[in-house]
């Protein structure tokens, strides 16, 4: 993960990377994707999400979840480092059912952390193998608790901050809240990389 890329990791143009005494004395990771490719992102409007859904972010997690291609968890590393290196609150990153995760070989989410080099643990379980984004909303808003508390986890007066890669109706991050604040949490926020 921490070679440097050469090219860039979504269009495999030549990456162009200049040392300076700012990338040499604080952290900062050297680019993974060109100029082009990070202007097709859009920046988020909300305080907590780093970008806006859109045809590029789309691209981006077809290729990232579903092609499982693992390296594309550094393209927003200096972006997610950012946000969270000074975040006072646990980090959680919302977990897979461990079936999804056999099937695709690794957490996306835990993968964007590893690669921010930000510390997390995770204290809850999936406990369906269904997706969100195959419901409808109303469905979605009725579904079934999806997460619980793994053996021996202990939540009380703590203060977390849920992350996942993207919020739409924010059903997902709802359990995952009433599941820890039930359990004695002190406060739980909530923090995305897709608003969609």
């Amino acid at each position: 993960m921490n070679k440097i890329d050469t090219h860039c990791l979504l269009c495999t143009q030549p990456l162009q990377h200049t040392i300076s005494w700012t990338t040499l004395l604080t952290k900062q990771f050297q680019p993974t994707i060109c100029e082009k490719c990070s202007a097709r992102f859009e920046n988020s409007q909300s305080a907590t999400a780093l970008y806006q859904y859109n045809n590029a972010m789309k691209e981006y997690l077809h290729q990232y979840k579903f092609l499982q291609d693992v390296t594309l968890a550094k393209v927003f590393r200096q972006e997610l480092y950012a946000r969270f290196k000074h975040e006072k609150a646990t980090i959680i990153p919302i977990p897979m059912h461990p079936l999804k995760q056999k099937e695709r070989t690794f957490s996306h989410m835990e993968e964007l952390l590893k690669a921010a080099n930000i510390p997390y643990i995770q204290l809850l379980k999936k406990t369906t193998t269904e997706t969100q984004s195959a419901k409808n909303r109303e469905e979605r808003i009725q579904v079934a608790p999806l997460f619980c508390l793994m053996d021996g986890a202990y939540v009380e007066h703590k203060e977390y901050l849920l992350f996942d890669d993207i919020k739409t109706t924010g059903t997902t991050l709802r359990h995952a809240t009433e599941v820890l604040i039930n359990a004695g949490a002190k406060s739980v926020q909530c923090f995305t990389l897709i608003n969609g």
